[in-house]
């Protein structure tokens, strides 16, 4: 499938743009964590949850949490955001 990382999450240094084969998105997760371990903590918090200000997208729909009714596949596009908060 076809993974796309903000610009903020690929200076921990993914690049922006991958291809990458994963079941769902735990699988995808856990793969670009082990890839690029910089990425570690900044997706995911310690319990394994997407954190509160990242956005997943497949095929360009928005994904609410990890659902494991997800599935991925090879034509498949992910987009991974984190949202920039403040005030």
């Amino acid at each position: 499938m076809e993974v796309h990382l903000d610009r903020w999450l690929a200076e921990f240094g993914a690049p922006p743009e991958a291809r990458l084969s994963a079941r769902d998105l735990t699988e995808l997760l856990g793969t670009l964590e082990t890839r690029y371990p910089r990425l570690q903590g900044k997706m995911r918090d310690d319990a394994g949850a997407i954190r509160r200000f990242v956005r997943v997208f497949v095929n360009g729909e928005p994904v609410d949490g990890l659902d494991p009714r997800v599935t991925l596949g090879p034509d498949d596009r992910v987009d991974i955001l984190h949202s920039i908060a403040g005030g």
